[in-house]
């Protein structure tokens, strides 16, 4: 995977902001068809992981990306510091009990991931465990791929300076101000320690299925990107309505 520094966290100079909403309202649409046949055709489920750093994101492009989706065929995962139950188990239990069945889309905002990216960053475990957590993840994933589950990983990538403007504006304003953790900005300062450790989770866990690196400083291109990336995951599907019987 190529140095996290060296790709750019800007939207690129081939499409403007109108013509990405502009097709982003047909792709809600599309998406919202796919879902459909997706469901009717039941052979697959659909897995898809929203990582990146804090502020990258994640809940903006599931509102603004999914909210065209039928509830009945979609649920959302957030995954925020394991419970002591969940912390009793091995890290992928509380991942196992809530991926899709066929016929569903699953959306994990953040995922297995976490626990190998917070523990890293703050130095919880050593060299050796991470390598296991690597290898426990690609198995898990080939499994699941093998199982018929398709998986769309994606890293919303952000730039230092857009984080801290995106955490500022959580202490100003008062629709945001709930989103607010006084650790964001004790984490923040933590960024060089997780760009290492995103590198690392990129590098260990991206052969046999790639992430997709969001440039997502522009929240207009992040949403067109993510969202085109899905319909053509599901158009090349090659899924068919059941034949009446």
């Amino acid at each position: 995977m190529k140095n996290i520094n060296d790709i750019s966290t800007d939207a690129p100079d081939d499409i403007e902001k109108s013509e990405a909403n502009k097709q982003l309202k047909k792709m809600r649409k599309d998406i919202f068809s796919l879902q459909n046949l997706f469901y009717a055709d039941g052979k697959r489920a659909l897995l898809i992981i929203l990582q990146g750093m804090d502020s990258s994101g994640k809940d903006g492009t599931i509102r603004h990306v999914f909210s065209c989706i039928n509830p009945q065929g979609c649920r959302v995962k957030s995954f925020k510091t394991p419970t002591e139950e969940e912390k009793s188990h091995d890290f992928l239990w509380r991942v196992y009990a809530n991926l899709p069945e066929k016929g569903m889309i699953q959306i994990f905002n953040r995922s297995q991931y976490e626990d190998i990216l917070f523990p890293v960053v703050h130095e919880l475990i050593d060299k050796k465990e991470i390598q296991e957590r690597h290898k426990a993840i690609n198995e898990f994933e080939a499994h699941l791929q093998d199982s018929h589950t398709v998986i769309l990983k994606f890293f919303l990538h952000i730039s230092e300076k857009e984080q801290r403007h995106r955490i500022n504006k959580r202490l100003n304003d008062p629709e945001k101000q709930w989103k607010y953790n006084p650790s964001d900005k004790k984490e923040a300062k933590l960024w060089d320690n997780y760009i290492a450790a995103y590198q690392s989770m990129l590098d260990g866990c991206g052969k046999k299925n790639p992430w997709i690196i969001v440039p997502a400083d522009q929240k207009w291109y992040r949403n067109y990107l993510v969202a085109k990336t899905i319909v053509e995951t599901l158009e090349n599907l090659k899924m068919n309505y059941p034949k009446k019987t």
